[in-house]
């Protein structure tokens, strides 16, 4: 009969002992010193923001950024690359604490998350071959063709003015093929997000950004509408501190050149 009961002892002990771990799972666990761990998702490949390296080092604007925030406000993270979709559900669901991965802020997106300050404004560029020196605005491409990448903001921006400068468009479906019908000749210019241009030129395309950069999306922090303010806290000073400090120029001068 004792046997029984000291079994029954057992069998509840570790019944309450699996019941508390579940109940303590979800988006942050502990980090080395007991403290907090944020759980951050982010996309697998969005070059110049997110993409692995020859190494398989996970590097990028958002990992580069996120890595000397945690450092400047002591805080530990762990990075989970799923895609940009799966990375939004998670943190809707609470399997995951943020987000950072080129996510635009938007009115839409406002009313679930509560953003960060903005820390990279994107927009939509124009480059030419390096050396041509004849194209150095829109006035400049009448009678001329210009290349652009199917789906992109800079394919939308082009058709939206072709008519008013007078230029024809051709569509590639890769970014390397429209680069390769400027460098070509046979389209005298491409349209495409400034920072994918300028990471483009910063891995050697003989390239370069001509004329002024149109204005597009805000990309910001995400958390959890009304939840993980400190999160949101921590990021936006040591976003503050990255600025003031000459590091987040640093990491964008990594990334992006203009030519």
């Amino acid at each position: 009969m004792k046997k029984l009961k000291m079994f029954g002892i057992l069998a509840l002990a570790a019944v309450m002992t699996f019941s508390l771990a579940a109940c303590s799972s979800g988006g942050s666990s502990s980090g080395s010193d007991g403290a907090k761990k944020y759980i951050i998702a982010t996309d697998t490949t969005f070059a110049p923001f997110e993409f692995e390296d020859e190494s398989g080092n996970r590097v990028g604007i958002d990992m580069d950024l996120l890595k000397a925030i945690a450092e400047d406000q002591g805080f530990e993270y762990e990075l989970q690359p799923l895609g940009f979709d799966a990375a939004v559900t998670a943190l809707e669901s609470g399997q995951a604490d943020g987000v950072i991965a080129g996510m635009s802020i938007t009115e839409e997106r406002q009313k679930k998350y509560d953003f960060s300050d903005p820390y990279f404004d994107s927009g939509v560029g124009m480059a030419v071959k390096s050396d041509n020196d004849t194209i150095k605005s829109y006035d400049d491409l009448k009678g001329k063709n210009v290349a652009v990448k199917n789906g992109t903001e800079g394919s939308k921006y082009a058709e939206s003015i072709k008519d008013q400068y007078g230029f024809t468009i051709t569509s590639f479906p890769e970014s390397a093929n429209m680069y390769e019908d400027v460098k070509s000749g046979n389209s005298v210019a491409c349209f495409e997000d400034y920072p994918v241009l300028g990471y483009a030129i910063a891995k050697g395309q003989p390239l370069k950004l001509v004329g002024d950069l149109q204005a597009g999306n805000s990309y910001g922090f995400a958390v959890q509408k009304g939840k993980n303010a400190e999160l949101l806290e921590m990021f936006n000073t040591g976003l503050k501190n990255m600025k003031d400090n000459g590091k987040y120029q640093e990491i964008l001068d990594t990334y992006i050149k203009t030519n």
